[in-house]
C-alpha cells in the first residue's frame, strides 16, 4: 500500500509550491507583478533538478532520500504555519502588500521546492527499483491516479478549506495559517507511515561502478557532460527546443494569473476613474471548487482522453487538433474578463472547458519530448527536455504580472492569447518533420 501514499505525498508539496502559493499571495494582497515574478522563481528547482539527480543515485539509498525529504517538508510546512505574516485588512483590500513582508515565507517555499524536486527524483527511482517490470506496469495506473488525487486535494480541498475559514472568521491570514497547519499534519502522518512501512528494496543501494567501487563525483559530471553534448548535437535540436519553448507560450502567460483574476475584485483595475479590466470577485472557497476541483478534474480527463486519441491516431495526425485544443479554449478568459458574468455555471463551464482543452493539447507536447529523447541517453535527454518544458512556463511567468498591471485583465488576456499564433507556427514546422505512424 505504499505506492498510493508515496505518489499522493509527491503531489502535495509540488502543488503547494507552484499553485497554492499563487492563491495565498493573491489573497494576501500582493500585487500581480510581484506575485507572478516570485512564484515563477519557485519553479527553478524543477528546471535544474537534472543537475543533481545523479547525486541522489550515488549518495545514500532512495528510501533514505524519500523519508529525509518528507521530514524536511514537514518541518518547512510547520515553519510556514508559524511564521506566516499577517498584513492588515486595509493593506490586503488595497492590494498594497509588499512581497518583502513575505521574504522568510519565500525562503521557506524555495527550500520546499528543492526538497520536493529531490523527493520526485528519489520516489521515481525507488518505484522502479522496488517493483519488477511486470509490477511496475500493474501499479502505474494507481501511481498516476493518486498523484492526480493530490492535485485535486491540494488545489481544491485545501483552497476550499482556506475559503471556508475566511468566510467564518473574516481573517484571511488566519485562514491560510490553518490550511498550512492541516498540510503539516498530513505531511507528518505520511512521513511517519513511510518511516515504518516503506519497504527496503534489495536493489536500493547507492550506485557503484561495474567493479562495485564507489562512484566519484567527477565521473558523474563526465556523464552529465556527455549527455548534454549528445543532446545538443542531435539532428533537429534547434527546432525541438523552439517547439518546447513556444508550444505553450499562451498558457505560460495565463497560468500565473488565472486564480488572481478569479478572486480579484471587479473594480481592481481602474484608470482615470473607469474600470477597464478587473477580476471576477469570487470567494476563495468558490475558486477551490470551480478551478481547483472541477477544473483540475477536467484537466486530468482531457489528458486521459488525449492519450487515448493520440495512441490511436499517432502524433502527426493528432498534433493540429492538439494545438487547437491547447490554445483556443483559453479565449474564454477574454470573454470572462470583458463580460464579468455573475453566474457560477457560466464561469465554471468556461474554466472547465479551458482546463480540458489544456489537458488534451498537452498530450502532444509530452509525446513529442518522448520521441525526441529516443536513443542511448534516453533518460538524460528526457530530463533535459523537461527542463526546457519548465523554462517555457517560467519565461512568460516572470513578466505576466507586470503586463497585466499595465493594461488590466481584459487586454492582458487578449495579448496572452495572441501568442497562440506562435503555437500554430511552430506546430507547422514540427508537423512537416513528423512521420505518419501506422
Amino acid at each position: 500500500m505504499w505506492v498510493p501514499t508515496l505518489y499522493f505525498t509527491e503531489g502535495i508539496p509540488y502543488f503547494l509550491v507552484n499553485s497554492i502559493s499563487v492563491m495565498l499571495f493573491a489573497k494576501m494582497g500582493v500585487p500581480n507583478d510581484q506575485l507572478s515574478f516570485f512564484t515563477t522563481l519557485l519553479y527553478f528547482p524543477w528546471f535544474l533538478k537534472g543537475l543533481w539527480s545523479p547525486f541522489v543515485d550515488i549518495l545514500r539509498t532512495k528510501r533514505w532520500w524519500i523519508i529525509a525529504m518528507q521530514a524536511l517538508l514537514t518541518g518547512l510546512c510547520i515553519l510556514l504555519t508559524l511564521t506566516l505574516p499577517h498584513p492588515s485588512a486595509e493593506m490586503i483590500a488595497a492590494k498594497g502588500t509588499s512581497v518583502g513582508m513575505f521574504h522568510f515565507t519565500l525562503v521557506l517555499f524555495i527550500i520546499a521546492a528543492f526538497a520536493s524536486a529531490t523527493h520526485d527524483i528519489a520516489a521515481d527511482g525507488f518505484y522502479m527499483l522496488a517493483h519488477s517490470e511486470k509490477s511496475q506496469a500493474a501499479f502505474v495506473g494507481i501511481r498516476s491516479t493518486f498523484y492526480r488525487i493530490a492535485a485535486v486535494f491540494s488545489q481544491g480541498v485545501l483552497v476550499y478549506t482556506a475559503g471556508y475559514i475566511e468566510n467564518k472568521t473574516g481573517d484571511i491570514p488566519l485562514s491560510w495559517q490553518v490550511t498550512l497547519g492541516v498540510t503539516s499534519v498530513i505531511m507528518l502522518c505520511v512521513t511517519l507511515y513511510h518511516s515504518f512501512f516503506l519497504p527496503r528494496a534489495a536493489e536500493d543501494q547507492p550506485r557503484t561502478t561495474a567493479n562495485g567501487e564507489k562512484i566519484r563525483g567527477s565521473e558523474v559530471w563526465n556523464e552529465l557532460r556527455e549527455s548534454f553534448v549528445t543532446f545538443f548535437t542531435k539532428p533537429g535540436v534547434g527546432l525541438a527546443i523552439t517547439f518546447m519553448l513556444l508550444y505553450r507560450l499562451s498558457e505560460g502567460f495565463l497560468v500565473k494569473l488565472c486564480q488572481p483574476f478569479l478572486v480579484d475584485a471587479k473594480e481592481s483595475f481602474v484608470r482615470e476613474g473607469q474600470i477597464i479590466g478587473g477580476g471576477l470577485g469570487l470567494s476563495t472557497d468558490t475558486v477551490g471548487l470551480l478551478y481547483g476541483t472541477i477544473g483540475v478534474i477536467c484537466l486530468l480527463l482531457g489528458g486521459i482522453l488525449g492519450g487515448v486519441y493520440i495512441s490511436r491516431k499517432g502524433l502527426k495526425r493528432s498534433i493540429w487538433l492538439m494545438a487547437a485544443a491547447l490554445t483556443l479554449p483559453s479565449f474564454v478568459y477574454c470573454y470572462l474578463s470583458m463580460a464579468q458574468p455573475e453566474s457560477l455555471w457560466i464561469i465554471g463551464t468556461a474554466v472547465s472547458f479551458e482546463q480540458f482543452g489544456y489537458g488534451f493539447g498537452f498530450t502532444a507536447y509530452m509525446l513529442y519530448m518522448m520521441h525526441f529523447s529516443e536513443g542511448p541517453y534516453k533518460t538524460s535527454h528526457y530530463a533535459i527536455c523537461t527542463a526546457f518544458m519548465a523554462l517555457s512556463m517560467m519565461i512568460p511567468g516572470f513578466i505576466a504580472g507586470a503586463i497585466e498591471m499595465a493594461v488590466g485583465y481584459s487586454t492582458f488576456f487578449w495579448i496572452a492569447n495572441t501568442c497562440s499564433v506562435t503555437t500554430f507556427v511552430i506546430t507547422y514546422f514540427v508537423w512537416r518533420q513528423l512521420r505518419i505512424e501506422n
